[in-house]
């Protein structure tokens, strides 16, 4: 964890960064001059927009449209009200927010994973938090999360004024299934799908199709969306505070059947206990 500073009225402030290796936010890179490393990405891009109605990626080009299937995303918006949002919110709040990676904020309530020897233990895991109980089972409402159940979940704090963001990645597919559901707060923002590799004729750059996350609504990644396109959330789309709870599934070697069934069961009914509290 570095320890970085700001000036303010011409005293140095010190506070925590959770930023390691090449991350940064801006705190940081204030301090130690990083942003030269930041975003440099030469590839030819070629850049779609998510249109929910058609389940495709759409692009227009001085009055040129082309576009794909791009199945895998499913949104519903206002999910949860406008109340119970300030609730959520209110009551993460009240928790220790741990500093996390490129200005983000979290707390993880979830068993103790290493995913480099794929290794999983209950560890300190006493469940999800109980203001959760209702969001699961309003979920499971949807016909694609009707067997959705949730291992963990992590709260996630963006902010502007930190330069908050995530790297364009893919969730392990080791212990989490199919399904990444994540619940937007306080603002809109923009999951950006990438695949480096191209994607048909456009072989010879990234493919991008930024898919629009309303305030408030649930959005669920699964499918090749989930297992083959990187997401992200980049800087630029941060404009204000953004909360977001991501909630995650056992994958089959953990369930019925799979080789360490015995201890997904475990881990599921601590989970579903909604006793947590963040780790």
């Amino acid at each position: 964890m570095r320890i970085c500073g700001l000036m303010a009225t011409g005293q140095r402030q010190r506070f925590d960064c959770g930023c390691k290796g090449i991350r940064t936010c801006l705190r940081c890179e204030q301090e130690q001059s990083k942003q030269n490393i930041l975003h440099k990405n030469e590839l030819i891009h070629y850049d779609f927009t998510y249109d929910p109605m058609s389940k495709s990626a759409v692009q227009e080009d001085k009055g040129v449209q082309q576009s794909f299937a791009f199945p895998g995303v499913f949104l519903w918006e206002d999910f949860v009200s406008e109340d119970e949002e300030k609730e959520l919110v209110a009551r993460m709040d009240e928790n220790v927010w741990k500093e996390s990676q490129s200005g983000r904020r979290k707390q993880d309530f979830g068993p103790k994973v290493n995913f480099k020897k794929q290794r999983v233990r209950v560890g300190d895991f006493t469940g999800l938090p109980a203001i959760s109980s209702y969001l699961v089972n309003r979920m499971t409402q949807a016909p694609l999360l009707s067997s959705f159940k949730p291992v963990e979940q992590c709260n996630l704090d963006y902010d502007p004024m930190r330069g908050s963001a995530i790297d364009p990645h893919l969730d392990d597919s080791w212990l989490r299934g199919e399904h990444l559901v994540t619940i937007n707060l306080l603002s809109n923002t923009v999951f950006t799908m990438s695949l480096d590799r191209g994607w048909g004729d456009m072989d010879k750059g990234e493919v991008r199709v930024a898919v629009h996350l309303p305030r408030r609504c649930l959005a669920v990644l699964y499918g090749e969306a989930r297992l083959r396109w990187k997401h992200a959330i980049h800087r630029k789309d941060i404009h204000s505070r953004r909360v977001c709870s991501t909630f995650r599934e056992l994958s089959a070697e953990f369930l019925q059947g799979g080789v360490q069934e015995k201890l997904g069961s475990e881990l599921l009914d601590i989970a579903l206990s909604f006793k947590g509290v963040p780790l």
